[in-house]
């Protein structure tokens, strides 16, 4: 089935000629992950990966992040997350579902 113009809808979205199910996901990243290029590198991989959301350091010293996308790229985020860059040690990543909104429009950091 093709996709029409500007197919995007609560739960799915068109990219060519193929829909995609769209999914949402919040993520509280703990560890040594501030001050090591994290969130950085977790803007990268998402823009690269047509991933939309954000992602900020919090003041207890986490990394909070919600992806939005196709539910395969979404994954490979959160599994990136789980290891996170070089300079970086993830000891725990909480991951929570929620339900797709389309409220972001790019991926960016937040300050």
């Amino acid at each position: 089935m093709r996709c029409p113009e500007g197919g995007l809808s609560t739960d799915k979205f068109c990219r060519g000629d193929l829909w995609y199910m769209a999914v949402r996901t919040h993520l509280f990243i703990s560890g040594e992950v501030q001050g090591v290029g994290f969130r950085w590198a977790v803007e990268d991989k998402a823009r690269a990966a047509d991933i939309t959301g954000w992602v900020r350091n919090l003041p207890d010293g986490r990394v909070e992040a919600v992806f939005e996308g196709d539910e395969e790229q979404v994954q490979r985020m959160i599994e990136f997350c789980r290891r996170g860059p070089t300079t970086a040690r993830v000891e725990d990543v909480q991951v929570i579902p929620e339900e797709y909104s389309g409220e972001c429009t790019a991926f960016s950091i937040l300050r």
